[in-house]
């Protein structure tokens, strides 16, 4: 039964909530381990006709909102897809039945045989959960990656084999419903204003957070990055106590606690236990990566490997071989002198912060999209000082306007093509133009990389050069 971790079989009726990508594995799997599966989703009609389809060709039974009293007392769980919060009025419904509501990830642990490394933060966690992947396997240690990264978690957990490693990229979506999550290794990257068009104030953001070390015990580790004010307030003084497994903390510079660190801009490593000699393991300059936040992606990267007994001559060579991601700080194209940077995965101010910082000459930024409640005067700053104008497009545009400067240009756009178009007229040769939105996608686009994809086609119509 449910109760106990390696269950969800043939006695088991589970009713998964929400059939994006998710719920439709879990749907998958839970079927595949004998399961009954009922599906449903609140969304209009006409948008699950395929997601219907779906699930029904992995042998769910899609029961709409209206009918669900129908089903709810032969349940012995819910499964909740990250989309859906917690206050929707459907699982609502379904906790006053006394159903006990899990989340994807929850699930996934529970079904896992391997010892799962779960990396969380505001921004950098895609790069991050993917250079920690990427570096397990430079260490020849067999491994796969899932979570909020693209290919959901339970897809993999289901599959791996004791000796296997997981990595898992989890949002706060994905921590908010969890009951036994308990990673070996858990990362917290940053903690900065975000989502706050779901959760009421930025305490309630960061518990959210904070629930990813919250199972651990002395078996396990949690690395944290002791440059954030919320996630360092947790290496000592009153807030300590908080953390339940072994500590480790790395920061941009040497400091008391920190594990690793940067000096005369090399990685050094403290060992906490054993030879205490600071360890050499290499130079920033070898980073692949562009920006000051990409180092701290870098530390947290090699100290979860560290942790797990990866040497450091395996990853220093791991580190040198990564590549950016897609729609993080991509050159997607240059004209006349001009680069076009894809930033399309920065959804808050603190990310267009970073991004701009990590740039080299002066930026036209593209910017906006759809709010979420977060405060863009955070990155007014940062705009004046690197920006020399700001292009705007979407429903916050007229709120990020506001908050720049004067002094920097702004122009507003009625599209992408519209918005590289002005971008492109506004540079300069050694410019760039910055795709860094600031805000989710979904008011004109259908996710953060079809934004970012209408940029890159948009951008290389710019290869011609520019007459007259």
């Amino acid at each position: 039964m449910i109760g106990s971790r390696g269950a969800f079989s043939a006695d088991d009726r589970i009713l998964v909530i929400g059939l994006g990508r998710s719920g439709l594995a879990s749907c998958a799997v839970l079927r595949g381990r004998g399961a009954t599966v009922y599906a449903t989703d609140e969304k209009p009609a006409g948008e699950l006709a395929t997601p219907i389809a779906d699930a029904g060709k992995n042998g769910a039974r899609f029961v709409a909102p209206a009918d669900l009293d129908r089903v709810l007392p032969e349940l012995t769980a819910a499964v909740l897809s990250p989309g859906v919060p917690l206050t929707s009025p459907l699982v609502r419904r379904v906790q006053a039945a006394r159903i006990p509501v899990l989340s994807e990830i929850e699930v996934a642990y529970r079904i896992c045989k391997a010892p799962i490394v779960a990396v969380t933060g505001t921004k950098g966690k895609t790069t991050t959960t993917a250079l920690i992947g990427s570096l397990f396997r430079k260490a020849k240690r067999p491994t796969r990656v899932g979570g909020n990264i693209g290919n959901a978690l339970i897809a993999e957990t289901a599959i791996a084999d004791a000796d296997e490693w997981i990595v898992a990229e989890v949002s706060s979506f994905q921590l908010e419903s969890i009951r036994s999550f308990k990673p070996r290794v858990a990362t917290i990257l940053n903690v900065s204003p975000d989502h706050l068009d779901r959760y009421h104030s930025m305490d309630e953001y960061a518990e959210a957070k904070f629930r990813i070390f919250a199972n651990q015990g002395p078996g396990d580790t949690f690395v944290g990055n002791l440059d954030d004010p919320i996630v360092g307030a947790l290496a000592e003084g009153e807030f300590a106590y908080r953390v339940p497994a072994r500590a480790l903390w790395f920061g941009r510079a040497p400091r008391r606690m920190t594990a690793l660190y940067v000096r005369n801009e090399r990685i050094t490593y403290a060992p906490p236990a054993g030879d205490p000699r600071p360890l050499e393991i290499m130079p920033v300059s070898e980073i692949p990566l562009l920006g000051a936040h990409n180092v701290s992606n870098v530390l947290a990267a090699l100290l979860v490997s560290l942790a797990a007994g990866i040497d450091p001559e395996t990853l220093r060579a791991g580190v040198r071989e990564f590549r950016a991601l897609p729609h993080r700080l991509e050159t997607v194209a240059e004209s006349d002198g001009i680069r076009f940077v894809d930033d399309s995965k920065s959804t808050n101010p603190g990310s267009v912060v970073a991004a701009l910082e990590a740039m080299t000459g002066s930026v036209v930024l593209i910017a906006g999209g759809k709010s979420k409640n977060t405060d863009f005067a955070a990155m007014s700053d940062a705009v004046g000082k690197y920006a020399k104008a700001v292009v705007l497009i979407g429903e916050a545009a007229d709120e990020i306007a506001a908050a720049i400067p004067a002094g920097v240009r702004v122009e507003r756009a009625s599209s992408m093509d519209d918005a590289v178009e002005r971008a492109r007229s506004l540079a300069a040769q050694g410019d760039a133009v910055l795709l860094s939105p600031g805000c989710a996608s979904f008011d004109m686009f259908t996710s953060a990389e079809a934004r970012g994809d209408a940029f890159a086609v948009a951008a290389r119509r710019e290869r011609e050069p520019v007459h007259g």
